[in-house]
C-alpha cells in the first residue's frame, strides 16, 4: 500500500515520498524497511531517530530524521488505524455450520455466520451479521443487535440484552448467576435466585475469561463503549458508565456504579454500594471503599487521595530511620527532664 493512500485513509498530512510502499506496522524498535511506526510519547524521541522504518506518525517532523512522515494530532490513534488497513482477523463465510444448533423458535439475521458446535437456543433474537465462533452459546430468550462477535466459549445466558457492535472474547460470560446466598440458622446457605438479567449497551468490548453477573432483581447494565479487560468481575446490579475503562483482575462488588469515563487499573477491588463518579481513575491494586468524587484520583487500600498515596509510600521506607530518630529525642528530652528535675529539688 502507498504512503500516499495510508495518510489518504488516516487524514494525515504527508511529508516525504508518498510513492513509498508500506508493507505494514511495527513497533520502534522493530520496523524496517517498507514498514510504518509512530512517536506518540515525546520522551520516546531518541528512539525513533534510530528507527530503520519508511515512514513514521508523528505530531510534528523530527529534526535529522531520514524518513516520511505522516503528521497528525494524535499518532497513537493513527498507528491504531493503520494497523486495521494492514490487519483484518478471518471472518468465517457465511451460513449456519452442519454441526450447529438454531432452536426453530430463534430469530436470526441475515449474514450471520456460526461455527461448529455453536447453539443458539429458543426464541433468541439475533441481529445481521452476527458472527457465533465454535462452541458459543446463547441461552433462551436472550436479545442480540446487529454486528455481534462471539469467540470460542462465549456465553450469553438467558433472557440477557445485547446490543449492536458487541464483541466478546474467549470464555467471556454475560448473565452468569450473582452471587447471592441466604443463611440458614444451622449455617447452611441457601441459594437466591438471580431473576434480573445483564443488558450490554452498543460498542462495548468484553474480553477473555470476564464474568458479567445477572442481577438478583432488576439488572445488571453495560453501558455505551465501555471496554472490559480479561479476568474481571463485575457483580450483579453494578453499573459500568459509558466509555469506562475496566483492567484486568479487576472486582467489583454488588450494586458498584461506575459513572462515565471512569478508568479502573488492573487489580483494583470494590467494595459495592458505592459510585465511583465520572471522570475518576482508580490506579492499580487499590481498594475502593466509598464513592469517589468526579475527577478524583485515588490509590492505595483503603484508596485515598492519589497524591497524598504518593507522598505516603514515599515516606514509607523511611518510617524505621525516623522511628530510630525519634526514639532518640525522647531519649535525650527525657535526660533533660530530669536534669531539670534536679536542678529544681531543693539542697
Amino acid at each position: 500500500m502507498k504512503l500516499s493512500e495510508i495518510a489518504a485513509a488516516l487524514g494525515c498530512r504527508l511529508e516525504g515520498d508518498g510513492a513509498l510502499e508500506i508493507t505494514g506496522v511495527a513497533a520502534t524498535e522493530r520496523a524496517g524497511p517498507g514498514q510504518l511506526t509512530f512517536l506518540a510519547n515525546p520522551k520516546y524521541a531518541p528512539k525513533v531517530k534510530h528507527t530503520r522504518a519508511s515512514a513514521v506518525l508523528v505530531t510534528a517532523p523530527i529534526p535529522g530524521l531520514d524518513t516520511a512522515f505522516l503528521l497528525t494530532d494524535d499518532p497513537y490513534l493513527g498507528f491504531a488505524r493503520a494497523l486495521a488497513l494492514f490487519y483484518q482477523p478471518p471472518r468465517p463465510a457465511p451460513g449456519v455450520h452442519p454441526l450447529a444448533y438454531v432452536a426453530p423458535t430463534a430469530i436470526v439475521g441475515e449474514n450471520c455466520s456460526m461455527g461448529p458446535f455453536a447453539v443458539v437456543g429458543e426464541r433468541v433474537r439475533l441481529g445481521r451479521n452476527a458472527v457465533l465462533h465454535p462452541h458459543v452459546v446463547i441461552y433462551e430468550g436472550a436479545e442480540i443487535g446487529d454486528d455481534f462477535l462471539a469467540h470460542s466459549h462465549a456465553s450469553v445466558r438467558e433472557f440477557c440484552r445485547i446490543g449492536d457492535r458487541v464483541i466478546l472474547q474467549n470464555g467471556a460470560v454475560v448473565g452468569g448467576d450473582g452471587f447471592g446466598f441466604a443463611k440458614r440458622a444451622d449455617g447452611t446457605h441457601f441459594k437466591i435466585v438471580q431473576s434480573g438479567v445483564t443488558v450490554i449497551e452498543d460498542d462495548v468490548e468484553v474480553q477473555s475469561l470476564t464474568s458479567v453477573d445477572r442481577a438478583t432483581v432488576g439488572e445488571t447494565r453495560v453501558k455505551r463503549g465501555a471496554k472490559i479487560d480479561s479476568l474481571v468481575q463485575v457483580g450483579h446490579a453494578c453499573t459500568v458508565g459509558e466509555d469506562n475503562i475496566i483492567c484486568a483482575q479487576t472486582g467489583l462488588a454488588g450494586s458498584t456504579v461506575l459513572e462515565r469515563n471512569v478508568l479502573l487499573a488492573g487489580q483494583v477491588g470494590s467494595s459495592g454500594h458505592l459510585t465511583v463518579h465520572e471522570n475518576a481513575i482508580v490506579y492499580a491494586q487499590s481498594g475502593i471503599g466509598g464513592d469517589v468524587a468526579p475527577g478524583g484520583r485515588i490509590s492505595g487500600s483503603p484508596a485515598f487521595a492519589a497524591q497524598e498515596w504518593l507522598r505516603a509510600v514515599t515516606a514509607f521506607p523511611k518510617l524505621p530511620e525516623l522511628l530510630k530518630t525519634l526514639r532518640e529525642l525522647k531519649k535525650r528530652v527525657d535526660e533533660l527532664e530530669k536534669h531539670a528535675q534536679s536542678d529544681a529539688a531543693p539542697r
